[in-house]
């Protein structure tokens, strides 16, 4: 008989909880948009920031089931690293010219 973990991370439920993370995160440029005319995106930008965020949310529940506890933290902090730097090149290019 499996008995049920109560690690948040070991269920599949947390999928829904980032799709719902994502969804409100993605409301704030939304909102924004209404206020002010300087936020102009994109039905394609919010595609692509939905996908990150979901995509490296995911990826991060994934590793850490693989992982020891204790290293959970590192590997999120490196996953938003890894986000944040990716959101700053699409959004500015400020390292390179990739969202110029």
């Amino acid at each position: 008989m499996k008995t049920k973990s109560k690690d948040i991370i070991m269920q599949n439920k947390v999928f829904l909880w980032i799709a719902i993370a994502t969804g409100l995160i993605l409301l704030i440029p939304l909102i924004a948009m209404q206020i002010s005319s300087e936020w102009d995106w994109g039905v394609a930008d919010f595609i692509i920031i939905g996908t990150l965020i979901f995509g490296m949310c995911s990826m991060f529940v994934l590793t850490a089931r693989k992982t020891n506890k204790k290293h959970r933290i590192a590997i999120g902090v490196a996953f938003a690293v890894v986000l944040l730097w990716i959101y700053v090149e699409l959004a500015v290019g400020l390292f390179t010219n990739l969202g110029s």
